[in-house]
């Protein structure tokens, strides 16, 4: 039987290969032909699809924290807890959530007016960049959008960091040394991929939105976005 903490993982590498999919090859087009325009139709598909992949890992990220919490923990209760059954209902149930996460921000996109057509100062459609090409006052969009990304973020971040507390907290309780460097090592790839994920959407979304930042904001987002999925096999292997 396939451990559930290799199911997470197949998780974890859809949304990543989906990450990618969505954003290169649309990237690759407006830079080798910067004059070919994008429907806006495709634009909005886009950001939707962006925001449904960016909120899944975010939780994603959460449901992994608590199977390494449970794995070391609660090592003889890891069979019944981390079932086949709750595995599955923890999948459908953060995909979903951030299928409604997404609709939020789009029922505030949608419709908002957009004065024919324009060049938007980014490598793809992402949101808040879309927001700025509006011919309209989208102070409380923009205002939304970093509530949701702040409560998306924030929230299960202090989540991950509770189990690993606890995690810590046990580990520090094993004796042998070698127990504890196995204990770390089964941590420490969920750990690397935590850092770099959290790390850059807090800086872009949590952080000032204003000034030079911004322009910084779109090589961070490339980064976030394109090199993240890359990165996180590499890491894991």
């Amino acid at each position: 039987c396939i451990p559930p903490c290799y199911f997470l993982l197949s998780q974890l590498a859809t949304v990543d290969i989906a990450y990618a999919c969505n954003t290169v090859p649309q990237m690759l087009v407006n830079l080798l032909s910067p004059a070919q325009p994008i429907s806006f139709a495709g634009c909005m598909t886009q950001t939707f699809l962006f925001l449904i992949f960016a909120h899944t890992e975010c939780l994603l990220l959460v449901v992994m924290s608590f199977d390494r919490y449970v794995a070391i923990c609660l090592p003889l209760r890891y069979s019944t807890i981390m079932s086949w059954r709750v595995c599955i209902t923890l999948a459908v149930s953060f995909w979903t959530l951030a299928v409604l996460l997404s609709l939020v921000d789009m029922v505030l996109l949608l419709p908002l007016p957009f004065c024919g057509p324009q060049k938007v100062n980014h490598f793809f459609w992402e949101i808040l960049a879309v927001l700025q090409m509006a011919c309209a006052d989208t102070y409380f969009e923009k205002f939304v959008v970093l509530a949701v990304a702040t409560l998306v973020l924030v929230g299960p971040l202090s989540s991950i960091l509770v189990s690993y507390g606890h995690i810590v907290w046990a580990v520090v309780k094993i004796r042998s040394v070698q127990g504890r460097r196995k204990a770390f090592s089964t941590c420490s790839s969920h750990l690397c991929v935590v850092g770099l994920f959290y790390g850059t959407a807090i800086i872009m979304y949590v952080g000032p939105q204003h000034g030079d930042s911004q322009e910084q904001k779109k090589y961070l987002l490339l980064f976030h976005s394109v090199f993240n999925p890359m990165l996180n096999p590499l890491i894991y292997t």
